[in-house]
């Protein structure tokens, strides 16, 4: 098989349709098709099933993709070093990044970076922590912003504090100049709160102060969380990062015993990455660790 074949087959999982591959790699239809089916007949097994509902991998499929990857982001790695050697900064970084991350650093990232290294391409993937975790996991990127504790068995790098608040409704507090919220007073609201993917910092929170909370709204971006704390369906707790330049009209508390989330950057490898992976990585702890 060759390296077209694993980008054919990389761009058709990804996408899920075989002739919106075939326009970003600048192929036919028939010859992405007829691509898959040579991979296919080599490797003795389906790594896509075809139906009218689109296209999927099988699960022989899912387990080749992290390999399939690997091998592209070696080829890539490959290119990098190659064009290093020759006094060139150029390639492609791939990162994952979650909402906060995107909203309040990503711009500031990519405008500094592109400044220094136009010539490398930088690729940006967004989700929740279970999204990036497994997007690093199977080489879908190269870098990606995590909370420590949602990193787990992943490399990570310790960036930035970022406190935990409790925010509620505009007008709970009968003394608007308040700064702190304890435990049991937070026992005493209905909370909005997320899926564990999106807040994992805050459900370790909440077990580890045996707050066992009652929910009827279980959302998954942070403005949708605000947006009903600030309609008063309930408080919800959110780290100070996201808070910035909320367009909700809500209160924000420092909470007893105070908590936070730690961001880093996480990678797969840390002692084995491409020169412009590298470049990035060091950007990020140069500007972050130094600010923060």
């Amino acid at each position: 098989m060759t390296l077209l074949t694993y980008q054919v087959f990389k761009t058709v999982a990804e996408i899920g349709s075989f002739h919106k591959a075939a326009d970003i790699l600048g192929l036919t239809p028939s010859a992405i098709s007829h691509t898959i089916s040579s991979m296919e007949s080599e490797l003795g097994f389906s790594v896509l099933t075809r139906s009218k509902s689109g296209i999927a991998l099988t699960n022989y499929g899912e387990h080749l993709l992290p390999y399939v990857n690997a091998v592209l982001n070696s080829d890539e790695s490959l290119k990098q070093v190659i064009a290093e050697f020759n006094g060139l900064k150029q390639g492609k970084v791939k990162i994952g990044v979650f909402s906060s991350v995107c909203t309040n650093w990503l711009p500031d990232i990519l405008d500094s970076f592109g400044e220094l290294y136009p010539e490398i391409v930088i690729e940006v993937f967004q989700g929740t922590y279970d999204d990036v975790s497994y997007w690093i996991k199977n080489g879908v990127v190269d870098l990606g912003f995590l909370s420590v504790s949602s990193a787990k068995d992943i490399p990570i790098e310790p960036l930035y504090r970022d406190p935990l608040l409790c925010v509620l409704p505009k007008g709970t507090s009968q003394n608007s100049l308040e700064e702190y919220i304890d435990i049991e007073e937070m026992r005493s609201h209905q909370f909005v709160t997320q899926r564990e993917c999106t807040d994992a910092d805050i459900q370790n929170f909440l077990k580890e102060n045996s707050l066992n909370i009652q929910s009827n709204y279980h959302v998954v971006d942070d403005l949708s969380t605000i947006a009903l704390v600030a309609s008063g369906f309930g408080i919800c707790l959110m780290p100070e990062l996201v808070m910035r330049d909320i367009p909700y009209e809500v209160e924000c508390r420092k909470i007893r015993p105070d908590a936070c989330r730690i961001i880093g950057i996480a990678t797969l490898n840390p002692d084995f990455m491409a020169p412009a992976v590298r470049t990035m990585y060091n950007h990020i702890l140069d500007k972050y660790k130094k600010d923060n």
